[in-house]
């Protein structure tokens, strides 16, 4: 299972503390090591870095890690194939532009059988599942609405195009386009918002922690999603399985939960991916 990390912040914020936990997936305390990437939005423009090497030996890894990048929106994944060989290509987060903004899109999970038809607008580059649901996703968007609607009108799409798309196996996936983030759940992803006051982080993956209180201002608000909780002292929040959610500014504005909603045990979170495979 592909593992996933973002981040969405009311203020241009750097993910080095996150990242540093999250990298050390990639071929150290767990199995993705088949590439990772990371990307950064700054104001209209996006820093994106892609290497099909695991993160946790990789020296593009080591540059964003040495290269505090400042961000509002940041979107991560670290790879375990299932669809496509190990190459550059196939590595997420993908992009692409649509209504004069770029998009990111990472996924994990496994869609058997997905076939779109060939899109107007957006093809897939490489040969994964994954960028042929981002690249679905963004025609349906693209042939439906001729310039950017309201954000409830795009949430509410996202949402009825991944209820269509799970149909064909596990769909966790980010996305964003530099002014939010939605996150959609198919089996694990857990979230949190720091905010005042601000305390101590201790990180799951390394023996690393940090006081945000000296590295904040009382104002600050920040999101961070990922697959499993990235540190052991703090309290995240989970999201419930089909659940699909949008965070600006720090803090989720929109949110669709199924009825009776399913929050699955990391145990069986696993157990479901590997079904997926």
């Amino acid at each position: 299972m592909c593992q996933l990390l973002g981040m969405n912040c009311n203020t241009p914020t750097d993910i080095v503390f996150s990242f540093e936990g999250f990298r050390c997936r990639g071929g150290l305390t767990d199995s993705h090591a088949d590439g990772f990437g990371i990307g950064f939005f700054e104001d209209k423009g996006v820093r994106l870095f892609h290497d099909d090497k695991a993160s946790a030996t990789s020296p593009v890894a080591d540059l964003v890690r040495n290269y505090p990048i400042q961000s509002k929106n940041v979107i991560a994944h670290i790879r375990k194939a299932t669809q496509g060989p190990i190459l550059l290509a196939n590595t997420h987060p993908f992009m692409r532009e649509m209504w004069g903004q770029y998009w990111l899109f990472a996924h994990n999970g496994n869609l058997k059988g997905f076939q779109p038809n060939e899109g107007q607008y957006y093809r897939p580059v490489g040969t994964t599942d994954s960028e042929a649901a981002f690249c679905y996703l963004l025609e349906t968007l693209r042939q439906k609405f001729d310039h950017a609607p309201s954000l409830e009108q795009i949430f509410t799409e996202v949402n009825l195009i991944a209820q269509e798309v799970r149909q064909y196996g596990l769909l966790n996936f980010l996305l964003s386009n530099g002014e939010w983030l939605i996150a959609h759940t198919g089996s694990l992803l857990h979230y949190i918002v720091r905010k005042a006051p601000f305390g101590e982080a201790k990180l799951v993956d390394d023996d690393v922690q940090i006081d945000f209180a000296s590295v904040t201002t009382p104002n600050d608000r920040v999101a961070v999603i990922a697959t499993l909780p990235l540190t052991d002292n703090e309290n995240w929040q989970q999201l419930a399985v089909n659940e699909l959610a949008l965070f600006q500014d720090g803090e989720i504005l929109l949110r669709h939960t199924p009825p009776n909603p399913y929050y699955p045990t990391e145990a069986k979170g696993l157990e479901m991916a590997l079904q997926a495979v």
